[in-house]
């Protein structure tokens, strides 16, 4: 009413005009706007006039809408019933997802406040390790810088005590009477010889082998596991061992090889790996022939290094350290020819334990060629099993040696070993 447009409109409360429709009023065909909608076409399921039946739906099965109303509204009914449970089963879901998301919120508050916890704890974890270390490295600074002060003045009095000697000695020399030289050498040689006998290092008694590995696991720290440690050891080339069975021989073609532990100054396994390791295979009697190792750093301290030599004869094998020797370095190696069977004759005990004998019988009368009256057939007999002897062994699945024995002493040792 304040608007100068709908000022004289008639106006009516929304309450009242709930109960208004349209069912009271007749609907006429928008195809003959003076007919009334009062049938309804089965065929095309929409209300249709008189004339409507009589021009385009004269074939079709027609009947009043107040006789079929009650059929397609019982349908209506049915679809809506489905729908109307659809409709709860959404409303219900849309409530869950709501209440679903309202709790996501609150989760994640949680979890939010949750992470800050720990990462706050682990922060300050962090900072306690972080300051142990650093404690840690000071203190171990501060031991070196000590043992180097102490071998520092250990070896300025050293020098200062052999000056001394040096000096007084060249003086007497220079200087002195030959009475006085003569009176004097007893004392001064022992003064000298003393000096000399004084055993001192050439090298510093620490290094400076300090590092920082973040990757190693450092226990735990107010209730977190955290990461970082130092390592103060120094492997020791001299204190690195060499372990294998066949470390002195080894057989031509065949992998074969030794194991490296290294160690450190105080003679404690390292128990990591990385460090510089080389090592060389070369035959002593022809020159250009090597053999080329592979290491393989197990990362516990131990170093495996195989190889497989294609030549016979004696060989030499450095392994260095950072450049230096490690124990028991250098050694030899004998390369053996590649294993021979037997090619010789399977012998019963009776020739064998006879010496090697010519006149020794066999019970079966069987004889051996080349004189032997022993027989070569292989059948048990004294002690009780047939063996080998013509290659120096006395096993069937033995190393031949290269032919047969050649002296009593060999051929007695068979028998020995045969019995």
């Amino acid at each position: 009413r304040r608007q100068k447009k709908t000022a004289s409109h008639a106006l009516t409360d929304l309450e009242n005009t709930k109960d208004f429709s349209q069912a009271g009023k007749p609907l006429f065909c928008p195809s003959h706007p003076t007919e009334e909608l009062r049938l309804f076409c089965e065929q095309c399921d929409q209300p249709v006039c008189r004339d409507c039946v009589v021009d385009r739906h004269r074939q079709h099965p027609c009947d009043f809408t107040g006789k079929v109303i009650h059929r397609h509204g019982d349908a209506l009914r049915e679809l809506l019933k489905s729908t109307q449970q659809h409709v709860g089963t959404l409303e219900d879901v849309l409530g869950q997802i709501d209440g679903m998301g309202s709790a996501v919120r609150n989760r994640a508050e949680a979890v939010a406040a949750e992470i800050c916890l720990f990462a706050s704890g682990y922060a300050k974890a962090i900072e306690e390790h972080r300051d142990r270390l650093l404690k840690q490295l000071e203190d171990l600074k501060v031991q070196k810088e000590n043992l180097l002060h102490l071998q520092k003045a250990q070896l300025q009095q050293l020098l200062l005590d052999m000056r001394t000697g040096v000096e007084f000695t060249e003086r007497l020399l220079t200087s002195g009477s030959d009475l006085e030289i003569l009176i004097t050498k007893g004392v001064v040689a022992s003064r000298l010889e003393k000096l000399n006998s004084v055993a001192y290092s050439t090298y510093p008694s620490v290094d400076d082998g300090i590092q920082f590995s973040p990757q190693e696991r450092a226990g735990q720290c107010c209730g977190y596991e955290v990461f970082g440690a130092i390592l103060n050891k120094v492997v020791d080339p001299a204190r690195c061992t060499l372990h294998g069975e066949d470390l002195q021989s080894a057989r031509q073609n065949e992998l074969t090889g030794f194991t490296l532990l290294c160690n450190d100054m105080t003679g404690e396994r390292m128990g990591r790996g990385g460090e510089a390791l080389r090592v060389t295979i070369t035959h002593k009697d022809k020159r250009g022939c090597a053999v080329k190792p592979t290491v393989c750093d197990n990362g516990d301290g131990t170093y495996r290094i195989s190889y497989s030599p294609e030549e016979p004869g004696l060989y030499a094998v450095c392994v260095y350290v950072k450049g230096q020797h490690v124990q028991g370095s250098p050694f030899s190696l004998m390369v053996k020819n590649k294993f021979r069977e037997h090619q010789g004759v399977f012998h019963c005990c009776t020739f064998c334990s006879s010496g090697g004998q010519k006149a020794a019988r066999c019970a079966c009368g069987g004889t051996m060629p080349g004189g032997y009256q022993g027989c070569g057939h292989g059948h048990k007999g004294h002690p009780g099993c047939p063996h080998w002897s013509c290659c120096g062994q006395v096993e069937e699945s033995s190393e031949c040696l290269g032919g047969p024995p050649s002296d009593t002493s060999q051929r007695g040792v068979l028998r020995t070993v045969a019995l």
